[in-house]
């Protein structure tokens, strides 16, 4: 099968390094749309959608390959090595942050540089680690995605999103959420809220920029100062904004971040 039409890839820009942008759970490239425009004319902007997700093929879903990170991680560098990126740079929002590690590892050449936005290795509290969530709490969401996906989805997009002033912005994650396959939505839910990165980020050594919003219930402040301390070469950029999606609801000032790093 076509990579390009398994992960529905899309390349802009007139650049020759790579700015690979890879979305986060429920979502679609789409939600870069307020972004990606401002790299167009110094990079080659790389858009994809992770299979089950947007327009990717549904028939390329594997349950066994899409059990954990390291499958999406490895669609993240057979786009990579199809496209020639050498030394690019990986953008990766929410679970897409430890994708992009886990692409990292496998493929260091790809990426030089590594942006996080809203990373979590860990959602779960363990010991001294805070996640943010309870194992019940994660159980609790779990279970009810289970049991009503278009409730959970109308449940949940607000409260992920933030800025309850702006409710256009939690209805388009709403309808994002809702538009996924229900069975896709609660394997990827599974893998997102469980899984546990926290061993593989010492071993990453892109040069990696953390973006936190000030306010996010989904990973916390104090989550992404965790990434940013176990990563070696990591800083980190506190934007004022709230919510989990700040390629949404703050393009400008993740815009502002991520040309100042770059």
């Amino acid at each position: 099968m076509s990579i390009w039409k398994r992960n529905n890839v899309i390349v802009r820009g007139g650049g020759e390094r790579a700015m690979v942008f890879a979305h986060g759970f429920g979502c679609d490239q789409n939600m870069w749309r307020f972004v990606t425009p401002a790299f167009e004319q110094d990079f080659k902007v790389v858009l994809f959608d992770h299979v089950g997700c947007g327009q990717s093929d549904l028939k390329a879903y594997d349950p066994a390959k899409y059990s954990d990170l390291s499958g999406y991680a490895d669609d993240v560098v057979e786009i990579g090595r199809e496209l020639n990126v050498v030394r690019g740079i990986f953008v990766g929002h929410s679970v897409s942050a430890m994708i992009g590690a886990l692409a990292w590892l496998k493929a260091p050449e790809l990426f030089e540089s590594l942006v996080m936005i809203g990373p979590s290795p860990r959602y779960i509290d363990d010991g001294d680690y805070v996640g943010g969530f309870s194992k019940e709490q994660i159980e609790e969401l779990l279970e009810f995605l289970d049991d009503n996906h278009m409730g959970w989805s109308a449940a949940m997009g607000p409260l992920i999103m933030g800025n309850p002033d702006r409710p256009e912005l939690s209805d388009e994650l709403v309808n994002s959420f809702c538009s996924t396959d229900p069975e896709i939505a609660k394997a990827f839910a599974r893998v997102t809220f469980t899984s546990d990165n926290r061993a593989d980020l010492p071993n990453v050594m892109a040069r990696t920029l953390v973006i936190q919003c000030k306010e996010d219930v989904i990973a916390q402040q104090r989550v992404g100062e965790y990434v940013r301390d176990i990563l070696p070469k990591a800083e980190i950029v506190v934007i004022d904004a709230t919510g989990h999606c700040p390629n949404l609801s703050a393009p400008d000032k993740v815009i502002r971040a991520i040309t100042d790093f770059v």
